[in-house]
């Protein structure tokens, strides 16, 4: 499975594709920051990180997208723009037909490094070393990004698996069901 993930932000905005599955190791495809200057309107920002995104889309073909889900913050303006920029992912998944899930930043730390209170530093030196990069991700957003994909790879199996599991004893039910009423 190939899973982009994304740490929004108008001014940084941290995107990470990795790739794994079920007994593999998790495997880095790309990774990067998209950038946009603080002095252009915000429109014009949101349709730069859209267009990147899409490229991102394009060019490595990912089975799903994780976004790290926004926090209340003191600074409203801040946390305004974040979450402007958290919608042009969902918005590019529902356009494609991809699956989509949100992550709370304390459910990625706790995926990555075992701790939901891990600090940035903690989570890139996790990153890094399951990963097997030579060097940390800079800046902290695309640390960030890759530790979203990561998460969502590892929870998204699992919650992959329960979920089938489910189906399978529902459609189980449903037969010995119609079997009771067939007597």
């Amino acid at each position: 499975m190939r899973v982009l993930g994304v740490d929004p932000g108008l001014t940084r905005c941290g995107i990470g594709v990795v790739e794994g599955g079920r007994g593999r190791q998790v495997r880095l495809v790309a990774v990067g920051v998209v950038r946009s200057p603080a002095t252009e309107p915000a429109a014009e920002r949101l349709l730069y990180l859209q267009t990147e995104l899409d490229t991102w889309l394009d060019r490595f073909q990912p089975d799903a997208i994780a976004v790290e889900q926004v926090f209340a913050d003191v600074n409203v303006a801040s946390v305004m723009h974040t979450m402007q920029a958290s919608a042009i992912p969902l918005l590019a998944a529902a356009r494609r037909g991809l699956p989509v899930e949100l992550h709370t930043p304390t459910s990625v730390k706790a995926a990555v490094t075992g701790s939901g209170r891990a600090d940035k530093a903690q989570v890139t030196a996790m990153v890094t070393r399951i990963l097997r990069m030579e060097s940390a991700p800079k800046p902290a957003d695309a640390a960030d990004a890759l530790a979203i994909a990561i998460c969502h790879l590892w929870q998204g199996a699992a919650s992959s698996r329960l979920q089938d599991a489910a189906r399978a004893e529902q459609a189980r039910l449903r037969s010995v069901g119609r079997a009771a009423v067939a007597r």
